[in-house]
């Protein structure tokens, strides 16, 4: 793949589009007859990040981490439980209904799963101008325009807006999936998994429509991923989640260089090497990733971390800045 990230100096620059702070949210468990609460699933607990205007910023960590929650969290698809959302000088969190319709117009979603998100009875030209429709945006026939003129941006011909989602392939869904999140025009931009169930060649195709996309409308992503090679490619900063909780951020190039927390370590070390001669110590972490039903004490990932001390398991670490621009969460940093 050929790095088409920004320069980083320049991204620095810029203001931040969007910033999250202390997000938190818990979905309750219910039980008995009455279906009362009886636990909280802590899937997201006090996050907090920024995103500067014209950045892409990569999510990894393992599944259910809370990485698709922060993203849903953020355009309030699910309700956060408390924290605040700045969106472009803008409370998202105290918006009323009309103000967030509005806002929705700049922050649009890239769901995992096109075709599940796309309505099967419906052509995906009639699908990617719904969002038009809904905010009275041109006469009809500007709208169709605009959605075939977007299926154009993403590899796709004037027929297939005519044609339904069952009759395209899953590399060609995504592509429907970009285009319908573009129509708008918006700022900002989630891109939750759009790659992670795609043949590796038709993941890099969609990658690099998304950075010919961001380089032409002046796009903002927050990317998340599982693969930590497609997320260099991408990003110009990375976030490591672990059970709810933000445990580094950083730069990419400062990230994939000197990774300072054992979590992000223990990733980097799965990364397979190019070079078939090339020998990597393998970190291999011991048990399974706790219930966030009901997470350890102190440090969430200290019962698998091979350098935790008793301290570890007692007190929980804050997320600070170890060194400039570079975040963690790990009292052995501290």
């Amino acid at each position: 793949m050929v790095d088409m990230t920004a320069n980083p100096s320049e991204v620095n620059n810029k203001r931040d589009l969007l910033i999250v702070k202390d997000l938190v949210k818990y979905f309750p468990v219910r039980s008995g007859i009455l279906q009362r609460v009886s636990a909280w699933v802590q899937a997201v607990d006090k996050v907090s990040f920024s995103v500067k205007e014209g950045e892409t910023l990569g999510m990894v960590g393992e599944s259910g981490c809370g990485k698709t929650t922060v993203g849903r969290a953020i355009l309030r698809l699910i309700e956060p439980t408390s924290g605040a959302v700045e969106f472009d000088g803008q409370d998202v969190i105290k918006m009323k209904p009309k103000e967030l319709k509005l806002a929705r117009r700049n922050m649009q979603i890239i769901f995992q799963d096109p075709y599940a998100s796309l309505n099967p009875r419906l052509p995906i030209g009639e699908s990617v101008m719904e969002g038009l429709q809904i905010h009275k945006i041109g006469h009809p026939k500007e709208r169709w325009d605009i959605a075939v003129n977007m299926l154009k941006k993403v590899g796709l011909e004037d027929y297939h807006s005519r044609r339904y989602p069952h009759e395209f392939s899953g590399g060609q869904r995504q592509r429907i999936g970009i285009a319908r999140a573009l129509a708008l025009q918006p700022k900002f931009i989630i891109c939750d998994e759009p790659v992670s169930a795609l043949d590796v060649s038709i993941q890099s195709q969609v990658l690099n429509i998304l950075k010919d996309l961001q380089q032409e409308f002046g796009l903002t992503y927050l990317f998340i991923a599982h693969n930590l090679s497609v997320v260099e490619h991408i990003s110009n900063r990375v976030s490591v989640m672990y059970l709810g909780k933000m445990v580094e951020l950083t730069d990419r190039d400062v990230l994939f260089r000197e990774p300072l927390h054992p979590y992000t370590k223990a990733l980097m070390s799965a990364i397979p090497a190019a070079d078939p001669g090339l020998k990597r110590e393998r970190i291999i972490l011991k048990g399974d990733v706790p219930s966030p039903l009901n997470p350890p004490k102190g440090c969430r990932f200290h019962p698998r971390c091979p350098v935790a001390i008793e301290r570890c398991s007692r007190e929980e670490p804050q997320f600070k800045e170890a060194k400039p621009g570079h975040w963690v969460a790990c009292l052995l940093v501290e």
